[in-house]
């Protein structure tokens, strides 16, 4: 019997994830601008677009600046409502926060609203304030008894029972955290390991390039890692400028992000990018980007810190604002997507064409991400050439029944995304 021999290189190929060839340009290769979109709303009956074989229907409207949503382990749905606010040190980038009037941001909401669907028909007939009074209130997390709610300037812990409503009981800020943040790096997202043992705590930059000082910038673009009672805090790993999206990946327990990065180094840096977060791992910022980048700006150089600078898995393209990020896990949607990766982006401001202002899907092949990003949701961009957008997907979760919803912040909406 004769054997078919087998071409090891080809082998290899089948069996392996492709590598992704990433080619950056010079710092300043082209001019850094700001190119603000302009959000106009949907038109009636309009809503964004997805892959033939799914249904998109509006989930929810009327919200204020849904940016987060978490979904309880008995289906219920919380929706972190916040924005961009002036304080502190974010008053020096006066001319980003200034674009707000665009984007359809008025005053904070500072809020958790609670979502159900109880007839399982895609429509919440529920919709309840769950917690109020907060400050900028981004990540929240259930776990036992506890419900956490990560504010910009802290997480606090309150008193739960599956199924209430409506937050009736003083809670407590079990950890502090620093406030303030160039752009949107106010948000605190928040992630558990499957015991339920350590929590983690994304943390974003407090400027662009620390080009105010490390000083302002202790504890911060860190995953931070806690114990739940909010003790025992450590660096789980640095050097990321925005990680607003962080998840476990299914099955390994491996912790990943996407981190938003520096502007004003040209139309094609810095690329935003997905990657593993290793314990202990530096990832490059201030002084490094997408690898062993030595960034010109910073007087002060760091050699050493730019040769322990690890390079991310998947670059997502430049000045996307890619910042919410879910593994699928539900059941319902085409064999493809199961344990592959959700990244809302909510487009740029620092390029001269607009780029992100979509939802996209990254398979993972042998647990590896694959070395490119496709298109999942997409018609947020109403007109290119004027800058005109419908809205901005940032936040993305997967609901009980395995639909995917996306939050469309300056639309106040939350698209729901099923299979037909």
């Amino acid at each position: 019997m004769q054997t078919k021999k087998i071409d090891a290189s080809k082998a290899a190929d089948i069996n392996t994830p492709v590598k992704q060839d990433v080619k950056l340009p010079a710092p300043y290769e082209t001019k850094s601008v700001s190119n603000y979109s302009k959000v106009i709303g949907w038109p009636a009956g309009k809503t964004p677009v997805a892959p033939a074989g799914f249904t998109v229907n509006l989930f929810a409207d009327t919200l204020r600046n849904p940016r987060n949503i978490y979904v309880a382990p008995n289906g219920d749905i919380f929706v972190s409502e916040a924005n961009t606010e002036m304080k502190g040190i974010k008053k020096i980038g006066a001319k980003i926060i200034g674009a707000a009037a665009s984007q359809n941001l008025g005053k904070s909401a500072n809020r958790v609203t609670l979502l159900r669907d109880t007839n399982g028909d895609g429509i919440p007939d529920l919709r309840e304030t769950f917690l109020s009074n907060l400050n900028q209130p981004y990540g929240m997390l259930i776990l036992g008894n506890s419900f956490y709610v990560a504010n910009t300037d802290g997480l606090w812990k309150y008193d739960y029972k599956a199924g209430q409503t409506k937050i009736t009981t003083p809670g407590k800020m079990i950890l502090s955290l620093p406030a303030g943040g160039y752009n949107n790096h106010w948000t605190r997202n928040l992630r558990a390991n499957a015991a339920g043992t350590k929590i983690y705590v994304s943390v974003g930059s407090g400027t662009n390039i620390a080009e105010h000082g490390m000083e302002v910038e202790k504890r911060r673009a860190d995953v931070l890692e806690i114990n739940p009672d909010g003790s025992g805090e450590r660096v789980y790993a640095s050097g990321l400028r925005n990680p607003a999206g962080i998840d476990f990946q299914p099955g390994t327990g491996v912790l990943y992000a996407v981190v938003n990065e520096r502007d004003k180094l040209g139309d094609d840096l810095v690329p935003d990018y997905l990657t593993s977060v290793k314990q202990g791992g530096f990832y490059g910022w201030p002084w490094a980007y997408f690898g062993q980048h030595e960034d010109p700006r910073l007087e002060v150089k760091r050699p050493d810190m730019v040769k322990k600078t690890i390079t991310p898995d998947l670059s997502l393209g430049p000045h996307t604002a890619s910042l919410g990020l879910v593994f699928y896990t539900g059941k319902k949607f085409p064999a493809k997507y199961n344990n592959g990766a959700f990244i809302g982006q909510h487009g740029s401001w620092n390029r001269s064409e607009l780029s992100g202002y979509k939802v996209g899907f990254v398979p993972f092949i042998n647990n590896k991400p694959a070395p490119q990003m496709e298109d999942f949701l997409t018609g947020f961009v109403a007109n290119l050439e004027k800058r005109e957008v419908y809205g901005r997907p940032v936040g993305v979760a997967v609901a009980k029944d395995g639909s995917l919803l996306v939050a469309d912040d300056t639309s106040n909406r939350i698209w729901r995304v099923s299979a037909k």
